[in-house]
């Protein structure tokens, strides 16, 4: 058996209580009536009768525009699940083996712009061919990258290496 919070709720005629609680679309209380004379003051209304509170006794049912009302429950649960994940939003700049340093410091301000809107940064250099043998030579590359960028961060993650060549992550916070 669902929970009630996993069903939709009962709409106009579905309710089969004979008398119901009922609150106006403002949020004032009408008192207890049948279903037929609460569905009569919804369609004036041009609303619908919606079963809010199924366990009470007598049922507490609310006048409302049903589809506004899912409407905005599921934008509010697309907001807290963006906002859940914004914080966690990384950003990736890729550099190469042989990116000049006119390059770099374009890169490195990017770095900067998204380090102080609170974003994590992926740095990425790829490696190509044979300049996979050269790692050792990557990994000072991506140091002297790093010693570019001007605003304070932390290694979320150190330099590692990965099949496309090596990358590491940082967030902001307190230079390393």
């Amino acid at each position: 058996m669902q929970k009630y919070q996993d069903r939709r709720p009962r709409l106009n005629n579905q309710i089969r209580e004979p008398q119901i609680q009922v609150i106006d679309f403002d949020g004032k209380q009408l008192g207890v009536m049948t279903v037929q004379e609460a569905l009569k003051i919804a369609n004036e209304r041009g609303l619908d009768l919606v079963e809010v509170g199924p366990q009470a006794k007598p049922p507490v049912v609310k006048i409302m525009d049903y589809g506004k009302y899912v409407y905005e429950k599921e934008k509010k649960k697309n907001e807290s699940k963006s906002r859940k994940s914004g914080s966690q939003e990384t950003k990736t700049i890729r550099i190469g083996l042989r990116t000049e340093i006119h390059d770099l410091k374009i890169k490195a301000g990017q770095i900067d712009k998204f380090l102080t809107k609170g974003l994590r940064v992926k740095i990425e250099l790829i490696l190509k061919g044979r300049e996979k043998a050269m790692a050792s030579l990557g990994k000072q590359k991506m140091e002297e990258f790093t010693a570019l960028i001007t605003v304070p961060y932390s290694v979320d993650e150190p330099i590692k290496s990965f099949p496309g060549g090596l990358g590491m992550l940082i967030k902001p916070g307190v230079k390393h």
